[in-house]
């Protein structure tokens, strides 16, 4: 039996033990409290390891641990968090290296493999469907946007930051460039366009008919069909997932109407769209999916 660790860190944290890929017990969350969304954005990020090793050890309960799957937004590579815009104090941190020495020091010795958080979600959906073998690919919507993939290749792949516009006003993006989508469809990027209202409320009064809102909110669509639509030209056909804490502000036939206008080649038709809930459980199996993927490897 593989027993392994899953980690999920976002606008917090989420740990869970996994035997042969499938949750054994109750997860752990950090904070407690659900409503809090920046609790992690403000802290040191020494506090930030030491919760995370917290964490980790409260869902081993003295099992045999073959290794620790950490998923963190941003550009990770090697175990390093190279950029976190969404995480600032995150940038440049040796994560791997920095977790695996304060666990050392708690007791806990399995190796530990960070992933993007987006691409362990794409691993975890592949992992229950079966398809391990075949290309998945998603988009997380919450405070900030990912991109995902499965099975990982090397490179960036920072989908969020996918330039969808060349108006010089859309400079709402938090790692400063102008026409990206996470600053048209991220919820911190909505707020400082809305000055006025939430982005709950945004969505609602587009409902309601209001001209303002509802120009944006074809917008958000817009530029999400604009970059799923790059994806299909680059990368070809394939279904697209699509998850996160802001998942419910998606109108699926409205995003497909406009990713008719922009994907026309025969070959490249055969796309399909998919939600899926906001579900850590998810996260968490491809966290340990990629974790154990890498200890192979």
């Amino acid at each position: 039996m593989t027993t392994a660790i899953g980690v999920v860190m976002t606008e917090h944290i989420v740990a869970g033990r996994l035997e042969d890929m499938r949750l054994a017990g109750e997860t752990v969350r950090y904070p407690q409290n659900t409503e809090e969304v920046d609790a992690l954005s403000a802290l040191p990020v020494a506090d930030v390891v030491d919760i995370l090793a917290n964490e980790i050890v409260s869902v081993v309960n003295n099992a045999q641990i073959d290794a620790i799957g950490v998923a963190v937004p941003g550009i990770i590579r090697h175990g390093v968090v190279e950029d976190s815009p969404n995480l600032t104090q995150l940038k440049g941190m040796r994560l791997a290296d920095e977790l695996t020495r304060v666990l050392s020091e708690k007791g806990v010795n399995s190796p530990v493999h960070i992933a993007n958080d987006a691409d362990a979600i794409a691993a975890g959906v592949a992992a229950t469907r079966g398809q391990l073998n075949k290309l998945t690919r998603v988009w997380t919507i919450g405070n900030g946007i990912g991109y995902g993939r499965w099975p990982y290749v090397d490179g960036i792949w920072e989908g969020g930051h996918i330039t969808v516009t060349l108006d010089p006003k859309e400079k709402f993006c938090g790692c400063g460039g102008i026409g990206h989508l996470e600053g048209i469809m991220g919820y911190r990027a909505m707020r400082m366009r809305f000055l006025d209202l939430e982005p709950e409320e945004v969505f609602a009064n587009a409902k309601k008919g209001d001209e303002r809102c509802r120009e944006f909110v074809d917008l958000w669509h817009r530029s999400l069909a604009a970059a799923t639509a790059s994806f299909i030209h680059l990368a070809g056909a394939g279904r697209f997932y699509f998850t996160g804490h802001n998942v419910g502000f998606l109108d699926l036939p409205m995003l497909r109407r406009h990713l008719e206008t922009m994907v026309k080649m025969s070959p490249l038709l055969s796309y399909s769209l998919e939600i899926l809930p906001n579900d850590d459980a998810t996260a968490l199996l491809g966290a340990g999916v990629s974790a154990i993927r890498a200890l192979a490897s």
